[in-house]
């Protein structure tokens, strides 16, 4: 009692007792509340820490005795009362929250309160487990019952745990209550909100809290940037999405990995490779480096467009680059070869990755299953589905789907529906990506009557068609030649807010440009304009090569200059088309710059073109050109279609 106010004698002399038996628990109280008094706070803190560290300790005994004590000495030893404060955060650091409630609501009997800074550090753990999330946001509502003045930290985590638990409008309430309430928003409450409602896929308020956040003179920060992102590229609209991170990059914000990956994701999933190579490189120029996601998302895009010489190039470069592949990166891989039919090398990519330590799963047996499928290979398909059942993986609904899609693709429709028969004995139910497989099939051989009846099967079921489902119907009749019941398919499915996606209004502008009818396919591109789908690789190319053989030359090559800005490439018929239409229209120059645009991005010209150009350059004397020409054309044109015959 004599040296307590000397700090540093009061602690050696505590250090010496130590050396010699354990202090008592009023001992070390009476030196935390001396260490607090002299604002040694972080040794109070480690005091108490190292009490609760203790082997054996019986916690509940022990938080009362601890208690008693802390309460007993206060008085005496140093009356300051943030010892309260780093009692309750240690409590709290602990995971004792429910001593934590009950020590503050002690102390409220002694007239104490805990500060704001310990009490939102008791929301934020609160907020940590999904459960206690309303807890939180019940303590938060109590607390300034009894005197605890919440700050915009304190807002800021009931914002977030609104947020976890979906009732954003209620967040965006409490973003709006802080004004009155004296704290001002700040950047992470409105990311928060604004995270909350990207979520839900609500884009308007989204930017309606931007341009309330910027009207404050808040800058957007990196996570906002992000979830921006993140939606526009769900929605589709990745062009938006990279307008986005370019303004971004103006505010002087890095994008980081997350960014990068969620754009290429978005480019690779509407076809646009070009646009994903681009922002991929970018990545790399940037110093940020690319993970296997990243690697993934682009090597997954090139198989969707069957370009598996480049996807495999990707997957070379990851392994030179030390990024390790997974089995999401070698199952995509391995269905992209099963896509294109090149099973030996599927398979040889499935031994590598056992052999890497890799297990396949049964997405992986079943891509390998359907390519067996489709190349008619059905027994070897059953006998690897034979194998993955004995390494103890289960037949599932996707595998099913795969079977009576390599069974339909392959022409063997008879064998799919017995198939799908086969599914219901084994307790599997055909979904509605079965119904639509055979649908699908159906519609390609004409047989549209069969395909209704399937449709009205699925509906019995109480199943339920997606847009996919409604595009093979779409399909099927533009085929059979049914355009105006393809116009009818949109129409109602216009009225019943079945939202159409590219490949409807695709299947309608290609029917329409097989019949020369371009006002109407003119109508078809604005009216899916005006419902805010997006148009795709195949749209321009339909568009180009429904112009040319109109005779539009202006609108098609308008179209070419808008696709190749949006990162679209040209079909080579599409090529042939437009260069074959400027020949007609003696646009001789346009169409040099056409075919010299084809010929470096490696596409082969048909003969017609090739003897234009082989003339045309006999004829301006350049006799080297002509050669050059007449070999390519032996290559492309006469080698090449015997290969195809050979093989």
């Amino acid at each position: 009692m004599n040296i307590r106010h000397d700090y540093k004698l009061a602690l050696d002399f505590f250090d010496w007792a130590c050396l010699r038996r354990d202090p008592n628990l009023e001992a070390r109280c009476i030196i935390v509340q001396i260490a607090v008094a002299s604002k040694d706070l972080k040794l109070a803190h480690d005091l108490i820490c190292d009490f609760w560290a203790k082997p054996n300790l019986d916690f509940d005994v022990s938080f009362t005795h601890f208690v008693d004590r802390l309460i007993y000495t206060y008085k005496e030893w140093g009356s300051d009362p943030h010892v309260f404060d780093i009692f309750f955060q240690v409590l709290i650091e602990v995971g004792m929250l429910d001593e934590a409630r009950s020590f503050f609501d002690k102390l409220l009997n002694y007239g104490v309160v805990i500060s704001t800074d310990s009490c939102n550090l008791y929301l934020t753990r609160l907020s940590d487990n999904f459960d206690r999330l309303r807890i939180s946001i019940k303590v938060f509502n109590e607390f300034p019952q009894v005197g605890v003045c919440w700050n915009t930290a304190s807002c800021n985590i009931i914002i977030n745990s609104l947020c976890q638990l979906g009732r954003v409008k209620e967040a965006h309430c409490l973003l709006m209550q802080m004004k009155f309430r004296g704290d001002a928003p700040d950047v992470v409450s409105y990311s928060t909100v604004i995270n909350g409602y990207c979520l839900g896929g609500e884009l308007q308020k989204v930017l309606k809290l931007i341009q309330e956040m910027q009207m404050k003179g808040l800058k957007p920060n990196l996570y906002i940037y992000n979830s921006i992102i993140l939606l526009l590229c769900k929605s589709g609209k990745v062009d938006d999405a990279e307008r986005v991170l370019r303004e971004m990059i103006n505010q002087g914000i890095v994008p980081d990995t997350v960014v990068y990956t969620t754009l290429i994701d978005g480019f690779c999933k509407l076809g646009n490779i070009q646009a994903a190579y681009k922002l991929f490189d970018e990545m790399e120029k940037q110093r940020i480096v690319p993970d296997f996601i990243a690697y993934t998302a682009v090597i997954c895009g090139l198989c969707r467009c069957g370009k598996m010489m480049e996807a495999d190039k990707v997957f070379n470069k990851m392994f030179s680059r030390g990024v390790e592949p997974d089995e999401v990166t070698y199952t995509t891989l391995i269905d992209g070869y099963c896509k294109s039919g090149e099973m030996e090398k599927a398979f040889s990519l499935h031994n590598q990755m056992v052999q890497s330590g890799l297990t396949p799963n049964v997405v992986t047996y079943t891509a390998l299953a359907d390519g067996l499928c489709k190349l008619g290979q059905v027994d070897t398909a059953n006998e690897l589905l034979h194998e993955m059942c004995g390494k103890g993986l289960q037949l599932n609904i996707c595998t099913y789907n795969s079977l009576v899609n390599g069974l339909c693709k392959s022409g063997n429709i008879r064998q799919a529906v017995k198939l799908m028969e086969e599914m219901e004995v084994a307790g599997m139910y055909p979904d509605t990506i079965t119904f639509t497989t055979l649908m699908d099939a159906y519609c390609k051989t004409g047989e549209m009557v069969k395909a209704h009846e399937l449709l009205r099967e699925m509906l019995d079921r109480g199943l339920q068609p997606t847009v996919v489902t409604f595009n093979v119907l779409m399909n099927g009749f533009c085929m059979s030649g049914m355009l105006e019941d393809g116009e009818r398919l949109l129409a109602w499915m216009l009225e019943k807010g079945i939202m159409p996606n590219t490949t409807t209004y695709n299947s309608l502008m290609k029917q329409y440009c097989i019949r020369k009818n371009m006002r109407g396919t003119t109508e078809i591109y604005k009216g899916m304009c005006a419902q805010g789908v997006m148009p795709d690789s195949n749209t321009y190319n339909i568009l180009i090569k429904g112009h040319c053989k109109a005779r539009n030359m202006k609108e098609a090559w308008f179209l070419h200059k808008e696709m190749a800005e949006k990162g679209f490439n040209l079909t080579a018929s599409s090529y042939n088309s437009i260069i074959k239409g400027f020949f007609k229209k003696k646009k001789i120059s346009e169409a040099r710059e056409l075919f010299e645009e084809m010929r470096r991005e490696g596409m082969a010209a048909d003969a017609e073109i090739y003897n234009l150009f082989v003339d045309i350059s006999y004829g301006e004397g350049n006799m080297e050109t002509a050669l050059e020409l007449c070999d390519e054309a032996i290559e492309n044109c006469f080698l090449n279609r015997i290969k195809k015959e050979k093989q």
